[in-house]
């Protein structure tokens, strides 16, 4: 009972943590690029094995102390040996790419080989330690860049739950907004996003399958960005759905986006230096169709969009107004059909080729272990997904394969591809999201309408870029287009940041500001 006290009263702690933001918050990295970086360490200003222990550093204070974020589930030990050893490469004159000696913190469902566990936030896998490195890790590694440490998330990319608490996991506890420390981070990707805004390392990775980059981007002020499924590898990543999930870069600005993306794409399809999309008059000729049919329903998020679609047409786009996308109402019950039967499937493979140590073989045997560790895995809500996904058939069943044909038709052939070729459009746009929700343990998350469910049923890409502020909450702008246009996207995005600058750093704030009437 002592633990599950913890849990009850660790979320409830940002009640008492005082409005202005303390000495502690304050970074001397706060807000630097990959470039700004990447300039001191080549100029010797700056060493990877000093820039590592800045991040631990501030890691401690922040993470672990108050105003305690909790974005961090584990540090990597062997960071700083790694950094000095990137030092000593780059002494000699060779550099492996613009992530050479940079921190980067991934999510704890991708696995590493090395001192750290891969979890997915859950008791029944800690002290598991994979056999080998996820491909996109390798491709990091490769790069140059320093594995500074993993990721909270909502356990198992909040598959778990109907009525879940996006951020909270049993061995990481609840990750907070640091916007407002009683708003939601959103998720699954929500340690990721967090962190990235706080400045708790460089550049991040997180994992979607639908809406688990975007939305927790969006609430917390970072850019984020879901490619086109397959152009990042999904091996060694812990899954939901085949069909959907991907890893992609959280990051604080879209030119580090692009340069992470570089680094690691190359899974199912060719690499690319995305960088090469970069343009501050990208817009210019671009059609962009205006989402309405997927407006937030929050009324000054919606007036911040109506101000980010006048950025749009000054700076050379021609708005198509509306562009509604067809048959985005049919998606939601043949998703979860996939979803569900995906995940049986794919959790089976998972723990036997990544986790063959671990207590648990299958999901029948995660629903158990999570029944006889209820009080430490359940305290807030269940597992009926689970439930559900365990009672389906497998990959071969008549309900799945219907299901998968009706996303492929209604998101792709007679959905997204309709849209973009009636108009000629370029890329579609609508709010994110609304502000973060308060944090609930008793009704758990009530997000609101957002945008991810076309682009991630249809495997298409989709980036959401920091719009403004609401009572002091980000909100994100989205950019979706079509199969493999993460090059164009990338450059109209960069093109309205340049022209309207959103992004300011947390200030750690009690509760959110609210002006009185």
């Amino acid at each position: 009972m002592k633990r599950r006290t913890l849990l009850i009263t660790l979320p409830l702690a940002s009640m008492t943590t005082t409005a202005a933001p303390g000495p502690s918050t304050r970074f001397a990295f706060d807000e630097a690029t990959l470039a700004a970086l990447a300039a001191r360490l080549q100029g010797g200003r700056l060493s990877a094995k000093a820039l590592a222990a800045a991040y631990e550093a501030r890691i401690a204070a922040i993470d672990q102390r108050a105003p305690r974020i909790s974005a961090v589930i584990e540090i990597n030990p062997d960071a700083l040996p790694i950094a000095a050893e990137l030092d000593r490469e780059r002494k000699t004159g060779r550099v492996r790419s613009p992530l050479h000696g940079i921190p980067v913190l991934i999510k704890d469902n991708i696995a590493t080989a090395d001192r750290m566990q891969t979890t997915a936030g859950s008791l029944a896998l800690v002290g598991v330690k994979p056999p080998r490195d996820a491909f996109i890790v390798q491709r990091l590694r490769a790069a140059g860049a320093v594995i500074l440490g993993k990721n909270n998330l909502s356990e198992w990319a909040n598959f778990r739950s109907t009525r879940s608490v996006s951020g909270w996991s049993a061995r990481g506890g609840l990750t907070r907004n640091p916007y407002a420390l009683d708003r939601n981070s959103s998720g699954s990707s929500s340690g990721t996003a967090v962190a990235i805004a706080a400045n708790l390392a460089a550049v991040g990775i997180g994992t979607e399958t639908d809406g688990s980059i975007v939305s927790p981007a969006s609430a917390c002020g970072v850019v984020g960005f879901k490619p086109t499924v397959g152009l990042v590898s999904r091996d060694g990543i812990v899954p939901v759905s085949h069909s959907q999930d991907t890893a992609g870069p959280i990051t604080r600005t879209v030119t580090d986006a692009a340069v992470v993306l570089s680094a690691i794409a190359g899974g199912d399809k060719a690499a690319d230096d995305y960088s090469r999309w970069l343009d501050a008059d990208g817009l210019r000729g671009a059609r962009i169709g205006v989402v309405r049919n997927f407006m937030s329903g929050h009324p000054a998020t919606d007036a911040l969009f109506e101000g980010a679609l006048r950025t749009l047409a000054a700076r050379g786009a021609t708005l198509i107004d509306p562009a509604v996308i067809p048959n985005s109402d049919k998606l939601s019950a043949p998703e979860l059909e996939v979803l569900l039967t995906e995940f049986k499937a794919g959790m089976a493979v998972y723990l036997a080729e990544f986790a063959a140590e671990a207590p648990v073989k299958s999901l029948s045997h995660l629903i158990a272990f999570n029944q006889q560790h209820a009080a430490r895995e359940m305290p807030f809500f269940g597992q009926e997904l689970f439930e559900r996904a365990a009672a389906k058939g497998d990959l071969n069943d008549s309900l799945y394969r219907d299901a998968l044909a009706n996303c492929r038709k209604f998101a792709r052939d007679e959905g997204l591809d309709v849209v973009l070729r009636e108009h000629r459009l370029d890329a579609l746009v609508a709010p994110t999201r609304g502000p973060a929700w308060l944090t609930d343990f008793v009704l758990g998350d009530r997000p609101g309408q957002g945008f991810s469910r076309p682009a991630a049923v249809a495997g298409y890409p989709h980036i959401t870029v920091p719009m403004g502020f609401v009572s002091g909450l980000p909100v994100g702008l989205s950019f979706v287009g079509a199969a493999s246009a993460d090059g164009p996207l990338l450059k109209f995005a960069y093109a309205f940041e340049q022209a309207s600058p959103a992004r300011r750093p947390p200030q750690f704030l009690r509760t959110a500001e609210i002006a009185s009437t």
